[in-house]
């Protein structure tokens, strides 16, 4: 068994993984999974990936500081992939934090939460840039979305694809899995993960023929980008693409058939975890 992983991680030269796990109890096992946030560092600015679920804000920006001590520049930009809670609860406290920080991507209707940060919310199309100095953080397609306007991003200097809910899945705590990259450890049953979270957060693809999407998704990541990395949300990060896609495809077609998890909620248990009930 390994040890566990403690974040904050660099994954790579300037990008840093934030957060911590959250137990789900499935089946009479004990999953983990993760509500991450990225931290993206250019030659003269950093830009956070994702604000964060509502039950990590406090760690995630205690690990942020961390960073920032140990000579991270202040974040220019919070990117976020779409406005849903887990991925964009700690916007308002970082726009507090930050006076310079502009929050960027899918910003939705934030404009209404937050009227008095309006001139700070800019949204961002597949095709936009931020210049970090030396490299770019890119707004690209999101090829799997559970949200119409969600947008992936893709940091150049590091050939890393930040894909929201695409790639997400849990994994068992018992095997000392956290804080890992997926190839690190070897006994995730990545198909059967992959349809757990892809049955609830692309529930269309019940009702939709999904090879020409997976279709795309390999000829973004392979022919277009070139991705070396991948950062999702709610999972490990990958760091063998081309090896772990045959596993992550299954895992895609597995959840466009699993119309059981597709009729599940997530709810809390009241000892700090979660539990997948029928709705």
């Amino acid at each position: 068994m390994k040890d566990s992983v403690a974040l904050p991680r660099e994954l790579a030269p300037g990008l840093f993984w934030l957060g911590a796990c959250n137990q789900l109890s499935y089946q009479g096992k004990l999953l983990h999974s993760y509500n991450s946030v990225y931290v993206v560092v250019g030659g003269t600015k950093s830009v956070i990936v994702e604000a964060g679920h509502p039950a990590r804000l406090s760690v995630i920006e205690g690990q942020l500081e961390e960073l920032i001590a140990r000579g991270v520049p202040e974040p220019s930009y919070v990117f976020l992939t779409h406005t849903e809670t887990p991925h964009a609860s700690g916007v308002g406290r970082l726009l507090d934090r930050f006076p310079e920080l502009v929050a960027c991507g899918d910003i939705a209707d934030l404009h209404l939460v937050f009227p008095q940060y309006v001139d700070r919310l800019i949204s961002l199309d597949p095709g936009d840039a931020l210049d970090l100095g030396g490299s770019e953080f890119e707004v690209v397609e999101a090829v799997f979305r559970d949200h119409v306007t969600t947008r992936w991003g893709f940091d150049t200097g590091t050939s890393t694809l930040f894909t929201g809910d695409g790639f997400s899945y849990s994994h068992y705590h018992e095997a000392g899995q956290c804080g890992h990259f997926a190839e690190e450890v070897d006994d995730i049953d990545l198909p059967d993960m992959v349809s757990l979270f892809a049955g609830l957060a692309f529930n269309w693809t019940l009702h939709a023929d999904i090879e020409p999407y997976l279709e795309r998704l390999d000829a973004q990541l392979f022919e277009e980008l070139d991705v070396t990395l991948i950062a999702p949300t709610h999972g490990l990060p990958i760091s063998d693409p081309l090896g772990t896609m045959p596993g992550i495809r299954e895992g895609l077609r597995m959840g466009s058939r699993r119309h059981d998890v597709a009729m599940l909620s997530y709810r809390p248990s009241g000892n700090g975890s979660t539990v997948a009930k029928p709705i």
